[in-house]
């Protein structure tokens, strides 16, 4: 792929701040859900909910890319966010808890542990290399796993469209608005010209608001319900500067006090497995991004920093947002459609994810953006990523049955929506489909090809 702008490239001040806002639009969506799932999911557990809240999460969020961004010196352009693979992991850590106020400190202590597995996985890689990695994950691996990542995240995307953000919203206008913003971000993407070229998330984003908004405003005149699929309701009370609740201030020296060792090994049972787990999702999207770029970023800068940035990232993250953190391939997919790799454009939305944890009208306007509207742009993000992955197979013989057979099973799985769980432990559909593509491809190539 042609990139505008490249990994090293420095966009003016004006364009870098339009590329970080839309950044953070691509990513915002999945990184305020993690917290406000969890939210959800232990009230109904425990009859009360943690108040995990958006603003820390963005806050976590931008820390964790910037010490990312630091660790890898710079040369590997993704953001780091909430991670959904850990959201069973979270539930666990209040769950076992004795109090909330423990269960907020086992989200630090669990996202600590998942990042020792990338510390020591990094320190595996810098003593023997990555030439393991490419033998066991060749691109017939590599290809059809990025395109389930890409794919396992189509239902979101499908329901998002359809989803208003107020109870009697219309399907039909929901999906109007989403359909206007996949049909500016397309084509501004496609037929815009300069900057129109380069921000066609923020352009979408932008028309389906407005659409939303209108039809909301016409709604309200006519006592239509139908039409009203935008909810306003986070700019109620919203101050205009506010203090983020970081998790460790929820903690407390209180929640530190009554932390026993039961429950570290409940912690160490909840996260650790999954810190594995993600490994391959960080392997996937390194080596999407890599197609991206046009370098081999497991080289330069290296496995062995991406897997520090991303572990160490993800422990700071939950510090603060109380989520552990991973790579988004909302981001990746970001860069692809819009060519732009420069990595001063991620600065850029590490440092805005930071700053607008503090505005509150900013992040209430994050929130009102209706499932709708994201939904039309997921449509283009996940599609992309599927997209990426497919292309990776342009050089794998398919015509070879053992090919064939390695990429059917890794995509049936992966698009019949595999998971596998193991006690409190759970492999996610991108995991499960990597394993048995891996163990396939190891069980039909024990013997060279014939000639």
């Amino acid at each position: 792929m042609e990139l505008i702008y490249k990994i090293e490239d420095k966009p003016k001040f004006g364009q870098l701040i339009l590329f970080a806002l839309q950044q953070l639009l691509a990513i915002m969506a999945a990184t305020i859900a993690v917290p406000a799932t969890v939210n959800s999911e232990v009230f109904k557990i425990l009859g009360e909910a943690p108040a995990l809240n958006a603003s820390a999460a963005l806050f976590g969020a931008g820390c964790g890319s910037i010490i990312y961004l630091l660790f890898t010196r710079s040369k590997s352009p993704v953001f780091l966010g909430s991670s959904f693979a850990f959201i069973g992991s979270m539930i666990s850590a209040f769950a076992g808890a004795a109090s909330m106020a423990v269960g907020y400190w086992g989200l630090i202590i669990g996202a600590v542990m998942a990042g020792l597995v990338y510390v020591i996985l990094a320190i595996v890689v810098k003593t023997s290399g990555t030439g393991w990695i490419s033998k066991l994950m060749p691109p017939v691996i590599i290809g059809p796993t990025v395109a389930i990542i890409g794919l396992s995240l189509a239902g979101s995307a499908v329901g998002s469209i359809t989803s208003s953000s107020v109870e009697g919203g219309s399907v039909y206008v929901c999906l109007i608005c989403g359909l206007v913003t996949l049909g500016v971000t397309m084509l501004c993407s496609v037929y815009g010209k300069k900057m129109g070229k380069l921000i066609p998330f923020v352009l979408g984003i932008a028309a389906g608001y407005i659409v939303a908004s209108i039809l909301a405003l016409i709604g309200n005149a006519t006592n239509n319900a139908a039409l009203t699929v935008i909810n306003y309701d986070a700019f109620k009370n919203c101050s205009v500067f506010s203090m983020p609740d970081f998790t460790f201030m929820l903690g407390g020296t209180a929640g530190l006090k009554d932390i026993t060792a039961s429950y570290l090994v409940t912690l160490f049972v909840a996260y650790v497995p999954v810190g594995f787990v993600v490994f391959a999702e960080h392997l996937a999207d390194h080596k999407n991004l890599s197609t991206i770029v046009g370098k081999d970023l497991l080289t330069e800068p290296g496995l062995d920093k991406t897997l520090l940035g991303d572990g160490i990232g993800s422990a700071v993250g939950a510090l603060f947002g109380g989520c552990a953190n991973t790579t988004y391939g909302e981001s990746i997919a970001c860069v692809a459609i819009t060519r732009n790799a420069s990595t001063a454009s991620i600065w850029g939305a590490a440092v805005l994810c930071i700053l607008v944890s503090f505005i509150g009208p900013f992040v209430a306007f994050l929130e009102t953006i209706p499932g709708c509207v994201m939904g039309g742009v997921c449509f283009a993000l996940y599609g992309f990523i599927s997209v990426s992955g497919l292309k990776m197979l342009q050089g794998v013989d398919l015509n070879d049955s053992r090919n064939l057979f390695v990429t059917s099973i890794i995509l049936v799985a992966g698009v019949g929506g595999m998971t596998v769980s193991f006690g409190k432990v759970e492999l996610r559909t991108v995991a499960c489909a990597l394993i048995l593509g891996i163990v396939t491809n190891l069980m039909l190539n024990r013997k060279k090809a014939d000639k």
